[in-house]
């Protein structure tokens, strides 16, 4: 490591003032002699005097001839001369008394400069020192965190087992890099985290630097670029020198996708700006990089498709490691780390948490168990029971109740029919998931009621008659409200969306049309890692590469999908017209509805006739 020699300005203004102070009580007395006036009337009546200067407060000169103890100069105070004649007759010795100025010269120059000094010394160490000092804006913003400061190990880390596994290499790596290495083998020079947003990337970099006990240097993308051109290059390379004095170490560098964006290649594009300069830099370093020196580069990020392919190339980022959302096992294992650390009622089982929360990350289910431990709180509880989790994944889900939200009878009538049609034809259909909840509680934004299914596991394949299940169940509402109320309102925008969405996706991505065929007429580019058939199916940009003709015929093939879904969802609420009727009078008493409810209502025996479901043809 260089030794950087820093400019001290009080040191500088130590020295000379303490040269200055020498000068004057050793060097000024030696020359000068002080003399009482009536001394100085003697030299000058015997002619000894040689140069006299006068001024208002005393008489300052020189000697013809040095005096016999070598000084030349003399100082005396002036007094009247009529007082000093008085004072001669009568034989009085007298001197005047020399008043030092000494301290008020040295204020009168000093404090000036010494302000100026203080005030330059202070904007200079400001400009200079932290982490947004212009003297240090080549210098790496990296957080160092030494062995003794990481207290996350493996243990803290759940539902991402095979990510721990690949990560526990680099653990035996850095303890004992001769004896892994002793097959010839060499460590990956950088891991990528690739995984969706909250699922636990930066935890399992900080649990490797926690279990290898080493320093860790964490930084975000972001933080190498700056206004300035060639900054960033600069951080980066200081970064790796930093890591390098102190190996064996681990750089962590979080959001890369904000450094490591592809480059442009349009001729309208300029190659020289600074975040290329500082991706050409990174590369570089990647390039030299010793896996020997005990170094290693971890990364994270949620947009792997962003990244420049250089990148990713083996010998830079050999090793992409997927941090996906867990699935129920990992739910239960990550609740289990969370809920240590509340006080529980006996009816909370983390089992039954998992199952409501399909698609959650480790951030979304920390985020819930704290929403939980806070309404428990608010309602003055001795402890977090499983009410209080529902009504945590409620407010997560479906947002915040509005209560205060009046909607007038007739629009509270429209919503309950809307409601409970989504809650029969999911309960109609064998393969839909199971209804949790049905509430008319004006809930977040724009909701006025909403339905709450509970997967019984998680999902990765749909069939084509679970897409059509699906479309029933989000045409559920509508059907309702048209066989009840005999029109359409606006309150199923959202689940037309939809559906009409999952139609599309079976026409052109799925191959799930046989006037169509088995092609793939539009190309799935996701935006961002997260998109699975188990929360959303269409988030993705549409790439068409096929003609007029064939697009009208992907148009009414999604029309007719979607209008045959929805004559078999009329036809399955009109054969449960008397349970629709009973249920939604019951949701408009109570305005809340669970799953024993729901189930008590259906399973009640009909008056005139029974519940039916007839086949209905399946969509071509």
């Amino acid at each position: 490591m260089k030794n950087n020699t820093q400019f001290h300005v009080g040191y500088w203004i130590a020295a000379a003032f303490g040269l200055f102070l020498f000068q004057y009580f050793i060097t000024v007395p030696q020359q000068v002699v002080e003399l009482p006036y009536s001394e100085f009337e003697t030299y000058l009546n015997d002619g000894k005097i040689a140069e006299v200067t006068v001024s208002n407060d005393y008489l300052q000169g020189t000697f013809k001839q040095p005096l016999s103890t070598g000084q030349s100069r003399f100082v005396t105070t002036r007094v009247d001369p009529d007082f000093a004649r008085q004072l001669q007759a009568s034989g009085v010795e007298f001197t005047g008394r020399i008043e030092s100025n000494i301290i008020g010269t040295l204020l009168s120059w000093i404090i000036p400069v010494g302000l100026f000094f203080a005030v330059w010394y202070f904007l200079m160490k400001r400009m200079g020192s932290g982490a947004g000092g212009l003297m240090q804006i080549g210098k790496s913003r990296a957080k160092v965190y030494v062995e003794t400061d990481i207290k996350v190990t493996f243990d803290d880390v759940a539902g991402v087992d095979e990510a721990v596994d690949e990560l526990r290499e680099i653990v035996e790596f850095l303890s004992n890099p001769v004896e892994y290495g002793r097959l010839g083998g060499k460590m990956p020079k950088g891991v990528l985290l690739v995984g969706p947003p909250g699922t636990g990337k930066t935890l399992i970099a900080r649990a490797v630097a926690g279990e290898a006990k080493v320093p860790f240097f964490s930084i975000s993308g972001s933080e190498f670029v700056e206004m300035f051109v060639g900054v960033g290059a600069a951080r980066v390379r200081d970064l790796f020198e930093q890591a390098r004095a102190k190996a064996p170490a681990i750089i962590f560098i979080d959001e890369l996708d904000a450094l490591g964006r592809a480059r442009s290649a349009g001729p309208m594009m300029g190659g020289h700006d600074e975040k290329e300069q500082t991706l050409n830099q990174l590369l570089v370093e990647l390039d030299g990089f010793d896996t020997s020196s005990g170094v290693v580069l971890l990364a994270a990020t949620n947009r792997p498709e962003i990244l420049d392919p250089a990148l990713l190339r083996a010998g830079r980022f050999d090793r992409q490691v997927l941090v996906d959302r867990p699935d129920k096992g990992g739910r239960i294992e990550i609740l289990g780390i969370y809920m240590k650390k509340v006080k529980l009622a006996a009816d909370v089982n983390a089992e039954n948490v998992a199952a409501l929360t399909p698609g959650f990350t480790g951030a979304d289910l920390a985020n819930l168990v704290n929403e939980a431990t806070l309404l428990a709180t608010r309602r003055k509880g001795d402890a977090v029971t499983m009410d209080d989790f529902n009504n945590a994944v409620e407010r997560i889900v479906a947002g915040l109740e509005k209560r205060n939200r009046l909607l007038n009878p007739k629009e509270r009538e429209i919503v309950a029919y809307h409601e409970m049609g989504h809650a029969l034809v999911a309960m109609a259909l064998p393969g839909s998931d199971v209804v949790h909840k049905v509430s008319i509680i004006p809930r977040g934004v724009g909701a006025l009621g909403y339905t709450i299914q509970r997967p019984t596991d998680d999902r990765f394949l749909m069939t084509r008659e679970e897409l059509e299940d699906k479309m029933a169940v989000l045409l559920g509402g509508r059907a309702a409200e048209k066989i009840v109320f005999g029109h359409l309102s606006t309150g199923a925008a959202d689940d037309l969306s939809k559906v009409t969405d999952i139609a599309r996706a079976m026409v052109t991505r799925y191959g799930m049309s046989t006037k169509l065929g088995h092609v793939a007429l539009e190309k799935e580019r996701r935006t961002y890692l997260g998109t699975d058939l188990g929360t959303d199916l269409t988030t993705y940009t549409r790439d068409r590469d096929y003609g007029d003709q064939t697009a009208n015929e992907i148009d009414d093939e999604v029309r007719e999908i979607v209008e045959q879904a929805l004559q078999r969802t009329l036809s399955l609420l009109e054969n449960r017209r008397e349970s629709l009727e009973r249920a939604a009078r019951e949701l408009l008493a109570k305005e809340s509805l669970d799953e024993a409810d729901l189930r008590s209502i259906v399973e009640h025996p009909a008056s005139s006739k029974p519940d039916k479901t007839p086949e209905q043809p399946r969509v071509s």
